[in-house]
């Protein structure tokens, strides 16, 4: 039986391949023509729309750093399951990063730590963790560590990709359903709450959803690299949306312009692909942040 993956690669490979021949480059039109390219490209573009969904409310809930930390506790699930020798490394990372999110959310409610001290606490902790359990294990840094670490798209087989898509697509439905509540329950908890809301159970959903989203970037983009799909694309729409519902659309058009021009420069000039959308989304923040800032001053000087 086919899996998610498997059925959106099927549906989306011929409008790829009808695609190639248009695209620029010597290497980058194999991400249209070849499998294990495709593979890549649809799992990155997944991603990069279910991020830019979580990446305006974790920006309105200051809860930006949450990605970075669960990718840290993720690599540390990952780490401990190579050293087991088990199959399935992704499916440890998504049990300690679900649960990592509960903890970190429950911490924040009951007033236990602020939001950015557990999610700092676990980021550094699970990482170091990950890193004795290599040592200890006699395990190093090899070349699926580092695909961990900083993102390798070209890594993800059929399995990966079935689970990157299932993560996406019920991500998607779930912030479908619950991003109004999620919304009203970040802007005005206590009207949530005389509203009928559950707010508690809503932000536990939320919590896993984002802890799931952040679990299928890694191998994409890399333990270390999160942040540049779930928080910079959402940042920069910010710059020049004048509502919410325009900073989702500008989110979406960022990070898929980051993802497309950075395995353009990847695949084309050299470096990873992690890194190359990384940096690209970074450029594309500071020149929309810095074009805004000169327009402020222009329109104000006349």
């Amino acid at each position: 039986m086919m899996g998610i993956g498997e059925i959106i690669l099927y549906l989306v490979a011929p409008i790829l391949e009808s695609l190639a021949p248009i695209i620029p480059g010597e290497i980058f039109p194999y991400f249209f023509e070849w499998e294990i390219f495709q593979r890549a490209l649809i799992s990155v573009i997944l991603v990069t729309v279910v991020a830019g969904m979580l990446g305006v409310f974790l920006i309105i809930q200051n809860l930006s750093l949450i990605g970075d930390g669960l990718a840290h506790v993720s690599f540390g699930g990952i780490a401990i399951a190579l050293v087991l020798g088990a199959t399935s490394p992704m499916w440890w990372a998504l049990l300690f990063s679900i649960i990592a999110s509960i903890i970190i959310y429950e911490f924040q409610t009951r007033e236990i730590l602020t939001g950015d001290a557990s999610i700092a606490i676990f980021l550094t902790g699970m990482l170091a963790l990950g890193l004795v359990t290599l040592r200890l294990g006699g395990g190093a840094v090899t070349a699926d560590i580092e695909g961990y670490l900083f993102g390798s798209v070209l890594l993800v087989d059929t399995s990966d990709l079935n689970m990157i898509a299932t993560i996406c697509v019920v991500a998607m439905i779930a912030m479908a359903t619950i991003g109004p509540s999620v919304l009203a329950c970040t802007v005005d908890p206590m009207a949530a709450r005389v509203q009928g809301l559950p707010v508690n159970a809503i932000g536990r959903l939320f919590s896993i959803i984002t802890a799931a989203v952040v679990v299928s970037m890694v191998q994409v983009i890399g333990a270390l690299l999160v942040t540049a799909l779930l928080v910079t694309p959402a940042a920069t729409a910010q710059q020049i949306g004048t509502s919410f519902r325009s900073c989702l659309l500008w989110t979406q058009f960022f990070g898929l312009l980051a993802v497309l021009g950075g395995l353009f420069l990847s695949s084309e000039v050299g470096g990873g692909s992690g890194a190359m959308i990384a940096l690209f989304a970074a450029v594309m923040f500071a020149l929309v942040t810095i074009s805004k800032v000169a327009m402020n001053r222009f329109s104000s000087a006349n």
